[in-house]
């Protein structure tokens, strides 16, 4: 398979993951949250898909297109971990939230996601859902939607 191919793959599980997910957790409280804002795209169909909700945004460094800046009171910058823990000291529980932190290079980016878990665990309200490029631990496998091949993407609740 094409880079090309498998991206476009890759980018469409996001999306009907992303959808997904939204569906599920359509009548819980709580806010959402963007582990990993890059240039912005999937912030920014978080923002057409969960208007209603308040979307939190973690990422070393704001970077992404101009017309996808979070609001400054929304994104929180620096090291993953400190962020984390910074959002569980406000106590706003998270629904929904999508998980794509990397380095680019699969095993350590596979040992992040497993490094940070706990903390992702501490900032998901009982019930919510987690979708992730990365396998994570310490939550409940979930099948996610249909079309998706098995490792593609990963679907869990909290």
């Amino acid at each position: 398979m094409s880079r090309l191919d498998s991206m476009l793959r890759r980018l469409t599980a996001q999306r009907d993951g992303l959808n997904w997910a939204a569906e599920q957790t359509a009548d819980l409280a709580g806010d959402a949250l963007d582990m990993g804002l890059g240039n912005g795209r999937t912030y920014d169909h978080l923002r057409e898909l969960l208007p209603q909700r308040r979307i939190w945004v973690i990422d070393r460094q704001l970077q992404c297109h101009p017309s996808c800046v979070p609001p400054e009171q929304d994104f929180l910058q620096g090291e993953a971990e400190d962020m984390l823990n910074r959002l569980s000291d406000m106590n706003r529980p998270v629904v929904m939230a999508h998980y794509d932190f990397g380095f680019g290079v699969k095993e350590k980016d596979v040992a992040e996601a497993a490094r940070l878990s706990p903390m992702i665990a501490q900032v998901m309200a009982p019930g919510g859902v987690i979708v992730s490029g990365q396998p994570l631990v310490g939550f409940q496998d979930l099948d996610g939607p249909a079309g998706i091949p098995e490792g593609r993407y990963f679907f869990y609740r909290a």
